[in-house]
């Protein structure tokens, strides 16, 4: 080899040394900055899946409650054909595996008449919620406004974070309903060119998320109530807001407004950012059975009434999944996610719900989380539809255009 191809070599080495330098160098800064726990969950986790809730974050536990509910079981043969040709196939338990669903189950009259799991699930299969657990949130923050905890959805959120607020602030038009409808004016960008400063890593694995989320409640780029978008921060400062005027964590609220008072059958968990830290995960947390999960979704369909004892309360129920004129206009909705959310006026977000217009009839309404998590709610059909799975298997709009087709049938 002559000396041009030697130094060329050797070039390369240099290259390949910088480069790995270099990598190593933004990854040091960046421990700095953020810290190393953070970093390693970024590079380790990456994209979070199912099992980094489960099984790489510390939990707090929701103990099952002492008066368990079992819904009644009367399983249709027929339901099962009305679904499966909703989804457009002839084998229903086939088509599970192959979506990587984890469970459906669909609840008519109170009654459980669909059932199904697969892919390793069963009844008892601890799974994750997902951004599903946002609207327990808001069931939580509904109970916090009925007791008095909260004085209402417009109050300013200065009002209890006061470290946000004085003279200069910014922060301080901001109310708990901005929150709620994801339209605070806060700064969210997904990802950004380094990576590790992107806002839905920060929210997912920073191990203090009380201290990142009033951080970013400083970036103020919009008024708040205008616009959409949608914003993991909101969640978090909402949790913040809760444990500060109850004065208890979130799952001893999430304990003793829901999941005693509902008859939870098993125990459920709350993702924590830390175990130094220990606040709740409140943008996608929430581990549980599927059929607890149901749960929400008839509370609400029952107008937060539980077997005759309001927990939610009915006001609050209404505000959270209708459509409002006021605020669900298409100018409200102007980046891609929040056009495909108002889709022409049929659909929108209310507080931590969407919501989905049923002509002559009142609204489907759903919570929904990454990775193709629902509890689906249709009042017209005295449904509800559970499907939890570690893949969306089909889009999300499939699955939501599955279940509108199947209550509307």
């Amino acid at each position: 080899m002559g000396r041009s191809g030697v130094t060329a070599r050797r070039l390369l080495g240099y290259s390949g040394l910088c480069v790995v330098g270099l990598v190593v160098l933004w990854i040091g800064v960046s421990m700095l900055v953020y810290s190393p726990t953070y970093v390693a969950r970024v590079l380790e986790m990456r994209e979070s899946s199912q099992g980094d809730y489960l099984q790489n974050f510390p939990t707090r536990t929701i103990v099952a409650s002492s008066k368990p509910f079992s819904y009644p079981v009367a399983l249709d043969p027929a339901a099962e054909t009305r679904l499966a040709s909703a989804l457009e196939t002839d084998d229903l338990q086939g088509f599970l595996e192959s979506t990587n669903t984890q469970a459906l189950i669909v609840i008519e009259d109170d009654t459980v008449i669909v059932e199904r799991y697969a892919n390793g699930a069963e009844r008892d299969t601890m799974l994750t919620s997902f951004s599903v657990a946002k609207s327990f949130d808001s069931a939580l923050v509904g109970i916090a406004i009925d007791e008095g905890f909260i004085g209402g959805v417009d109050d300013p959120i200065t009002d209890y974070l006061p470290e946000l607020g004085g003279d200069e602030s910014t922060v301080s038009p901001i109310r708990i309903a901005d929150l709620l409808t994801m339209s605070s004016g806060l700064e969210y960008a997904e990802m950004r060119w380094a990576l590790f400063n992107g806002d839905d890593p920060i929210t997912t694995y920073h191990p203090d998320q009380r201290e990142v989320a009033l951080e970013a409640a400083t970036r103020v780029v919009g008024a708040p109530g205008r616009e959409f978008q949608y914003n993991k921060y909101h969640p978090q400062l909402l949790g913040m807001i809760l444990e500060r005027t109850t004065g208890l964590t979130v799952t001893e609220f999430t304990q003793s407004r829901l999941w005693e008072p509902m008859g939870m059958e098993y125990d459920g968990q709350w993702t924590l950012d830390s175990e130094v830290a220990g606040f709740e995960k409140m943008e996608a947390g929430l581990n549980a059975r599927a059929i607890d999960f149901a749960k929400l979704g008839s509370l609400y369909l029952a107008d937060g009434d539980w077997n005759g004892s309001e927990i939610v309360p009915p006001a609050w129920v209404e505000a959270s999944v209708s459509f409002d004129p006021d605020r669900d206009r298409p100018d409200h909705y102007r980046d891609d996610f929040g056009r495909w959310i108002h889709q022409d006026g049929n659909g929108w977000y209310g507080y931590f719900w969407y919501g989905r217009a049923r002509d002559g009839s009142d609204p489907d309404f759903f919570a929904e989380g990454d990775h193709g998590q629902f509890v689906y709610v249709s009042p017209s059909a005295d449904t509800v539809i559970v499907r939890m799975g570690t893949e969306f298997g089909l889009s999300s709009g499939e699955w939501i255009d599955t279940f509108y087709e199947y209550c509307g049938s």
